[in-house]
């Protein structure tokens, strides 16, 4: 299989970590920063692309339970720097022979070691230029990286097999965390060409202190999601529609009013809103105002297509197109509304109930700093 089915391998599972990852990525980013920098996007995602990469790099090829089985050779090497010896023995090396380092440097055993180094120089690189570990902590880190990799291998995948089907090697713990400490003396040069993390850190909080468009979507949802728990737990002694609209008038009402403009889920991420005057009358239109624009609407043009279908007696070919029709509005609905927000950091009914999205990043900036 090489090293290349791995790296491909890692490609297409990455979408897939990537999006589990993605909405607590984003719910942190708005609580401790207040915005989601573009730079720390990237640095954090190609970590995880990285790390995912390396790992399939160390469990891939699989064997099949019954090679595995049939496996004798022995799952431990303990002796340290066993690879020097090995290369003295399987390769023609002979420092005084030039014609005999480029075969030495293309067999197995010298590309090998040179791959358990390369392998974790970005780790090194990263702990210093991201996590600003010191030289101590990225030494640990790294061995400790490269005893999960040989400690995966040792156990057969965690026990999914019988017996270890690659060899447990002092030498790989030894030559990765070489690797990593590379890696760390390398970005000590790579990093002055590089932003700090103080740096992307201070220009997150500058851009938290605006709303944006998709910190506002981000708190609907958050809202809608801790909305929808407390409803289920409230359900489990009450199941009644004043139930619903109990708990949704003091989550969504009576919690601002008291909370200086704050729902538990605004809270979180550093949002209140604003009022001008008449607070508890504007959150109570704002709020059935968006249960209906954004839930009952879309309802509403479902119900119509049904009514449309039913009274005109539509053979079914046409039902369908109806139906089809129907949610294509919703979804140019919902997306119009979408980009809008986006686009602007605000929508066009903002203006009706005169409520505005604040920041509150820089209190809790001035709280962080102070406990410091």
């Amino acid at each position: 299989m090489g090293y290349l089915e791995p790296i491909k391998t890692a490609v297409i599972i990455f979408p897939i970590i990537s999006f589990i990852f993605t909405i607590p990525f984003i719910l942190h980013q708005y609580h401790k920063y207040g915005s989601i920098n573009k730079f720390r996007v990237l640095i954090i995602y190609s970590f995880i692309l990285y790390l995912i990469t390396i790992y399939f790099l160390v469990i891939l090829p699989l064997p099949s339970r019954e090679e595995v089985a049939n496996m004798t050779g022995k799952a431990l090497q303990l002796t340290p720097f066993s690879f020097i010896s090995n290369i003295a023995r399987e390769t023609n090396f002979s420092i005084t022979d030039p014609s005999t380092y480029i075969p030495t440097l293309c067999h197995p055993i010298v590309y090998t070691f040179v791959f358990n180094i390369v392998m974790t120089i970005p780790f090194g690189m990263y702990l210093r230029y991201y996590y600003k570990c010191s030289l101590k902590k990225t030494f640990i880190l790294t061995l400790l990286l490269s005893l999960f990799f040989e400690i995966t291998q040792l156990t057969g995948l965690y026990g999914i097999y019988p017996k270890a089907y690659r060899l447990f090697d002092v030498d790989d713990l030894i030559t990765n965390t070489l690797g990593g400490l590379i890696g760390y003396f390398i970005m000590g040069i790579v990093d002055n060409f590089l932003p700090t993390r103080d740096e992307i850190d201070e220009d997150t909080f500058e851009e938290g202190k605006k709303v944006s468009g998709f910190r506002r979507m981000t708190l609907f949802f958050l809202d809608c999601f801790v909305y929808f728990f407390l409803l289920m737990i409230v359900s489990m002694f009450s199941k009644t529609l004043l139930t619903t609209v109990v708990v949704f008038i003091i989550y969504y009402v009576l919690i601002p009013c008291f909370w200086n403009g704050k729902t538990i889920a605004s809270n979180f991420l550093n949002i209140r809103l604003s009022f001008p005057n008449m607070k508890f009358i504007r959150l109570i239109f704002k709020n059935i105002f968006n249960y209906f624009y954004y839930f009952i609407l879309p309802i509403l043009i479902l119900i119509a297509g049904i009514m449309v279908v039913n009274t005109l007696n539509l053979s079914e070919l046409y039902s369908i197109w109806i139906y089809f029709i129907c949610f294509i509005i919703i979804i140019i609905f919902y997306l119009t509304n979408m980009f809008l927000l986006l686009k602007n950091g605000k929508i066009y009914y903002d203006k009706v109930f005169k409520i505005t999205y604040v920041s509150t990043i820089d209190e809790v900036k001035n709280k962080d700093i102070k406990i410091k």
